[in-house]
Order: structure tokens, then C-alpha cells, then sequence
């Protein structure tokens, strides 16, 4: 586990307190590998990374040709919205500032859009190993592999599909839009010259080798365990201990700081949609990453958290055992919450800060193959 991967530094740290002369030993803590592990069936390659940005980008992917898996997914947004529920189908403009467009339905996304950054190392593990062909996907786990998550929003009503296509018929339309387009034939022969050329499957095997190139792995934590002493102020070492000491670790745990595990908390539902039960229709969700959180705003499976301050008095909340969601009793929430105490929110809230890095990939393609506007109508 993380806690005992941190516990001598902690203690050292603790020791240190406010004086200069002892720091954490960078040995005992792991940081993010510089580069995405892929699955044996799908090897990187320049061809296929270029062929998936391409994907990424292009609004041809939806139904109605107006949203590309950018539009939820913006580099300018930490590759995603900032949205609490996501506006893919019908949707203009950018961030904050999507919204429906003039006389369409309202067809809210079910969950907020979490960042795809990183997500190369879903399932990484306290020791650092994990495997991309069974890496846990969604909010609730329902799909592993970025290669199979891929696929999920171009057959969603509310993210991509629209009513051009049935779920079952929006997969082969599309291949079909992309056989009628001269340089995706190309671009497919590059990526896959001893393939079947422009089928389902290698549309996920293109957008998920793109993706497993949008990193983001040179945060202060990650400079301090590379060896780097004055990556982390000592305000941030005490706040590791104190994420530690209140029993944050226990299920953010491991370099990506998520155990991967599906928790009960009772998030409040929001508003603007019907309830989301989650895994299993018991209100579960996965533990999420607490890497760039400054750029992922707002917080929780709904977005219903504009800030850290309103996560963690919704901890304090629910550590206490008081459910937040009338959809869940008391006995059905996780034994592992803990609530925080205000000097320990400050202290954990500036160690937060050192998972932050913004020196990511933020190209946006000026042209795709069919024409359209890259990333929809933004």
C-alpha cells in the first residue's frame, strides 16, 4: 500500500517539521513512469498515434457531426470540461462556456467528464505495475482497456450519437463515413499496412494509442521522488503526513493516488439528471485519481462539488456516518471514510498541489480528414 511506501518519510517529515535540516528519503516513494505501457495486440507506433489525434478530433465520429471526443475532452480544459455533467450532442462552445444550442434537446451526460490525462495508467497499482489490456475504465469499472472505452461514447445517445444512429448501427456507420474518406484510407493503411484497413477495432486501437501520449508525469511529487529535495516545500511534506495520518491512502493510494476499487460514499445526486446509481445500482463509484485536480473542477462522479473545501466537508460529513444521499443508508456506506479536521484540510489541500502538472501535450490539429471543424462546434 501507499501508506507503507510512505510511512518513512512521513515520520521523517514529521520530525523535520518547520526546520530545514531532515527531508523525506526520496527512495522510499514512487513517481509516474515517463511513458504508457500498451497492450501486446496494440504497439505504439508514430502512424497509429497520428491516425488517432486525428480521430480525437474529428466531429465525423458523432452522429450528427457536431461533437469529437475533444469537445468533453479539451487540452485547454485538462482534457476535460470543467463542466459538472458534460454537453456532448448539441452542444457549443468550449469548457465553462458549453452549452445547448438554439432549439435542440437537453441531453446532459450522465457523469462528469473525468480527464483522460494519464488515464494510460488506470489500475496502477501501490507497487507501480498494471496491465493496459485490463485497465479499469468509466466511472464504475464496466469497461477495461482504453481500447474499449473508446468505443462507448460513439454509441451514447447523450455524449456523441445522437439519433442519426441506433446504439447497435453507430459503430458501422461510422466505419462506413470513414471508408468514403480517401485520406483515412490512407492514414488506416499506415497505421495498420497488414490489417483490415478502417474497422471498429482499430478505430479504438488509433484513438487509444493517441491517448496513451496525453501524460502528465513531472509534478513536484513526481521531481521529489525522482530525488529532486526542493521539488516539495515543507508545508507539502506535512501535508503528505497528514493525508496519510487521516486515512486518505487508504483508498488513494499508489502513484495515480486511486486504489481503483468501487466505494459507497452517498455523493449527492445532481439536480439536472435522474438519480446515477452507479456500479450495480449501488450507488458505488470508483476512487478517482487526485492528480491535477486545479485543472479537473468540479469534483465527485456528478460534478457536484465545485471545490476541494466542499469535498472535504462532505468527507467530514460522511465520516461521521451521516449518508448525503437519500439513496443510500448509513450501514451501506464504506467503513473506510474518515472525516478531516480543519488544520489537516489545509495541510492535505497544499500536498494536493504538488500532484499538479501542466506541461502536457495541448497540440490541436488545424485540419482533419473529413473537413469539419477539429473538436466540433466550440
Amino acid at each position: 500500500m501507499l501508506e507503507l511506501l510512505l510511512i518513512a518519510p512521513a515520520i521523517i517529515a514529521f520530525q523535520a517539521c518547520n526546520k530545514n535540516a531532515v527531508t523525506p528519503a526520496q527512495s522510499d516513494l514512487l513517481a509516474l513512469p515517463a511513458s504508457a505501457a500498451a497492450p501486446v495486440d496494440n504497439s505504439q507506433t508514430d502512424a497509429k498515434i497520428n491516425l488517432g489525434r486525428q480521430l480525437f478530433w474529428d466531429p465525423i465520429l458523432s452522429g450528427n457531426k457536431d461533437v469529437a471526443c475533444a469537445s468533453c475532452h479539451h487540452p485547454a480544459e485538462g482534457y476535460c470540461d470543467n463542466l459538472d455533467l458534460s454537453i456532448g450532442v448539441n452542444g457549443v462552445g468550449l469548457g465553462a462556456n458549453r452549452h445547448f444550442g438554439p432549439g435542440s434537446s437537453f441531453l446532459f451526460a450522465k457523469r462528469n467528464s473525468p480527464t483522460i490525462l494519464n488515464a494510460a495508467f488506470n489500475g496502477m497499482d501501490e507497487n507501480g505495475n498494471y496491465d493496459p489490456s485490463t485497465a479499469p475504465m468509466f466511472l464504475d469499472n464496466r469497461k477495461q482497456s482504453l481500447e474499449m472505452q473508446s468505443l462507448e461514447p460513439i454509441k451514447s445517445l447523450e455524449e456523441m450519437r445522437g439519433t442519426a444512429f441506433t446504439a447497435q448501427t453507430a459503430l458501422d456507420s461510422v466505419v462506413a463515413r470513414l471508408k468514403g474518406i480517401p485520406e483515412y484510407a490512407e492514414l488506416f493503411k499506415s497505421a495498420f499496412p497488414d490489417d483490415e484497413g478502417i474497422t471498429a477495432g482499430n478505430i479504438a486501437k488509433a484513438i487509444a494509442a493517441f491517448e496513451r501520449t496525453l501524460l502528465s508525469v513531472n509534478s513536484p511529487y513526481d521531481r521529489y521522488a525522482r530525488g529532486e529535495i526542493s521539488a516539495m516545500s515543507q508545508s507539502q511534506i506535512q501535508g503528505l503526513n497528514a493525508f496519510i495520518r487521516t486515512g486518505c491512502a487508504k483508498c488513494h493510494s499508489g502513484p495515480m493516488f486511486s486504489d481503483y476499487e468501487l466505494h459507497v460514499m452517498s455523493v449527492p445526486d445532481n439536480s439536472q439528471i435522474a438519480t446515477d446509481a452507479g456500479s450495480a445500482n449501488t450507488y458505488a463509484f470508483r476512487t478517482m485519481s487526485l492528480r491535477n485536480l486545479s485543472l479537473t473542477a468540479p469534483y465527485m462522479h456528478n460534478g457536484v462539488f465545485k471545490t476541494l473545501d466542499q469535498v472535504i466537508q462532505f468527507y467530514d460529513r460522511v465520516g461521521g456516518g451521516n449518508s448525503q444521499n437519500a439513496h443510500v443508508q448509513r450501514n451501506a456506506l464504506d467503513p473506510k471514510l474518515r472525516g478531516i479536521n480543519d488544520h489537516d484540510k489545509e495541510l492535505i489541500i497544499g500536498f494536493l498541489k504538488a500532484l499538479e502538472d501542466n506541461a502536457f501535450d495541448r497540440t490541436i490539429p488545424d485540419h482533419v480528414p473529413s473537413n469539419l471543424r477539429p473538436g466540433g462546434n466550440l
